[in-house]
């Protein structure tokens, strides 16, 4: 199911077969929490803009529209029109963001909807439970995630209890793949490693959740307050006890520059907020930067929003009106924005991927990595 092509470094070359079609790798997961991109970008947008996988959030529908509703509309699949690769979050982020309305206990978390304030349950089993109604491809083990800092001692409890808490993931998954009803009898299951920004804890969670033979792994946890030395610290501690046979993804991450710089740590998948609710801004991500196009210089300004851009707004439209769309007020300023940050961010993983093909991912790496992370 997955094979790593290519290595130059730590950076790998890969390729993941699903039930639901292959992914190249390294790859961006373009993020539809509630089933739907943010800025009036549809699933079947997705397809021209180099999306390889859609993700989607386990709590948020569950609140709405209900996952037993989009089994019934056949999945995330039937319910979206995306045809492809899907992953769910396990809703444990979102715990996470509710601090002043959860309790966490050894069977799970209790906790108020932000939306009605009615009290929800959710441990594992209700977890794996949501996921499968949405037929995803890959389903996120349920974890807790923790601000960093933390002390010591609660972030080891804290990891421990997601241990125990993926064993029972993989127990309930593996039920409900038998079941004759099942939308997707084949869903994958990746699992999360936590420990804060402590090396030690990060590595002996790790080691003990490799031993359990997941679909893939990835680093949680992170982007959640702490440096981005700090995050790049712990993906450098962390890399080496991963399976080199299993995808390995950083979740929530992030800037381009820090793709770049986990890429070169041995990272393969991501997925961020980022490229859309900045896009919603007027930041717009290129190659040599990122451009806010609400600055006044770009009324007149006749370029695409980056010369050379394959993006459908891009090869439309000019900056002065993009920037005319935003001081409007208009929708379509969202719309077409969004799309180029889409293009670019899965764009920018096709180069990376070219480049490690090629032998040269190296030179791409320091060419790119300051200039990107750079306001013009």
């Amino acid at each position: 199911m997955f094979e790593v092509i290519k290595t130059e470094g730590a950076a790998r070359l890969s390729r993941f077969e699903t039930p639901h079609g292959t992914v190249k790798l390294p790859g961006f997961m373009n993020v539809a929490t509630v089933a739907a991109i943010k800025g009036g970008v549809s699933a079947f947008d997705l397809a021209e803009l180099g999306c390889q996988i859609m993700l989607s959030n386990t709590y948020h529908l569950h609140l709405r529209p209900g996952d037993d509703k989009v089994r019934q509309l056949g999945g995330l699949q039937g319910f979206t029109g995306w045809g492809g690769v899907t992953l769910t979050d396990s809703g444990g982020f979102q715990v996470f963001s509710l601090s002043s309305l959860r309790k966490i206990t050894e069977e799970g978390v209790s906790f108020r909807s932000h939306i009605d304030g009615h009290k929800i349950f959710m441990g594992p089993e209700e977890s794996m439970r949501i996921q499968s109604n949405l037929g995803s491809t890959i389903a996120m083990a349920f974890d807790e995630c923790i601000e960093n800092p933390s002390p010591r001692d609660y972030v080891k409890q804290s990891s421990q209890r997601t241990t125990r808490w993926l064993e029972r993931c993989k127990t309930e998954m593996k039920r409900l793949n038998s079941l004759e009803d099942t939308i997707n009898p084949r869903q994958l299951l990746f699992g999360i490693n936590q420990g804060g920004t402590y090396d030690d804890l990060r590595v002996e969670h790790m080691k003990r959740i490799a031993e359990m033979e997941l679909d893939g792994y990835a680093i949680g946890g992170l982007a959640v307050g702490e440096t981005a030395e700090e995050m790049y610290r712990i993906i450098e501690a962390v890399e080496p006890h991963m399976p080199k046979d299993k995808v390995r993804y950083l979740m929530g991450v992030g800037t381009p520059a820090n793709i770049l710089e986990a890429v070169h740590r041995g990272v393969d998948l991501f997925d961020c907020v980022m490229p859309t609710r900045n896009a919603r801004h007027g930041h717009i991500f290129t190659h040599e930067g990122i451009r806010n196009l609400n600055n006044a210089k770009y009324q007149l300004d006749t370029e695409p929003l980056e010369p050379g851009c394959g993006c459908p707004t891009c090869r439309r439209h000019s900056r002065a009106y993009v920037h005319h769309l935003f001081k409007s007020g208009e929708m379509l300023a969202h719309r077409l924005a969004v799309m180029h940050n889409l293009w670019f961010y899965n764009n920018l993983m096709a180069e990376i991927r070219t480049a490690l093909e090629a032998g040269e991912f190296e030179s791409y790496y320091r060419r790119y990595v300051v200039p990107m992370a750079t306001r013009i």
